[in-house]
């Protein structure tokens, strides 16, 4: 089988690629820098260098493919993200039809059922409806929940400040966390079986705990117990993060997200498809969270 995988050398798109060639298949592996595709290429991918901005590039690099993982790769510095999301997904979608491939994985999100309200989950949203739209093509979306690698953003919090927190998480709504090895391991899964026909959802998700909870498992895992989950408000975090460097719309779409997050329509639909739950809990990660930290 010929896969091509996007999302370069990044934290599920690599680990994909690996088993996937372990499983003695020819891998491609979109990314727009050849230097950190190198360890994949030592390995037996091949490497098709561009950017998915860039429609005849996508066009010739998903030719001959029996499947493809797609996924948006983040881009921060864009002043309009869904249009940037809409504009990938289109290129995916055109060079997926041009090329006659059947099978398509997608990295979606939970909250993707909202279409609207999400933040940066919207154009994810547009990018499953886009593909249902195409006669002839099976697409299993996976929607894998708040990644356990993201709580490496509350290290300058405890650092600075000595707390967690954020303008979600302070109420009982449990925050359903995923560490992205099982994201691989489920799009690897899903990709080499084939065996999803028409249009279908995946969640993925490894634990389920309250921001008190999270809050209580960093601070002891670096010898820190006791330290607080702190809820802000949706004007502080925007302000935070446009002070961390995000633009307006960005730090706009990311609160939005939080706000989403606080009041259960995120996860709605997580909790009524609710998955049986992956291997890597928070206990586990709390390790690499510390190492993290005292790096």
């Amino acid at each position: 089988m010929k896969y091509v995988i996007t999302g370069g050398a990044g934290h599920i798109s690599s680990p994909l690629a690996e088993k996937l060639l372990s499983a003695g298949h020819d891998v491609t592996v979109v990314g727009r820098n050849a230097e950190k595709l190198q360890s994949l290429v030592s390995k037996g991918a091949k490497a098709a260098v561009g950017s998915v901005e860039d429609a005849d590039f996508l066009l010739q690099a998903f030719a001959g493919a029996d499947a493809v993982y797609a996924m948006i790769p983040p881009n921060f510095a864009t002043e309009n993200f869904r249009h940037y999301q809409n504009t990938v997904a289109r290129n995916y979608v055109a060079a997926i039809t041009a090329n006659a491939i059947k099978n398509v994985v997608v990295l979606s999100s939970i909250g993707a059922h909202m279409g609207n309200g999400a933040g940066p989950v919207d154009g994810l949203a547009d990018f499953e409806d886009l593909l249902k739209k195409q006669n002839g093509v099976n697409a299993k979306f996976l929607r894998p929940s708040y990644f356990m690698y993201n709580l490496f953003a509350m290290i300058p919090l405890i650092k600075g400040m000595n707390i967690t927190g954020g303008n979600f998480g302070s109420n009982d709504e449990k925050l359903v966390l995923v560490h992205t090895s099982d994201i691989a391991a489920a799009a690897a899964e899903e990709l080499l079986a084939l065996n999803f026909t028409g249009f279908s959802v995946r969640y993925i998700a490894g634990d389920e705990k309250t921001g008190a909870e999270i809050a209580a498992a960093l601070s002891t895992a670096i010898g820190k117990p006791g330290i607080p989950w702190v809820a802000f408000t949706d004007e502080q975090t925007m302000e935070g993060m446009k002070g961390a460097g995000l633009t307006e719309t960005m730090a706009e779409a990311y609160t939005t997200m939080g706000k989403a997050l606080r009041e259960g329509k995120m996860q709605e639909d997580y909790w009524k498809n609710r998955p049986v739950l992956s291997t890597i809990k928070l206990e586990n990660f709390v390790k690499e969270f510390a190492a993290a930290f005292n790096a």
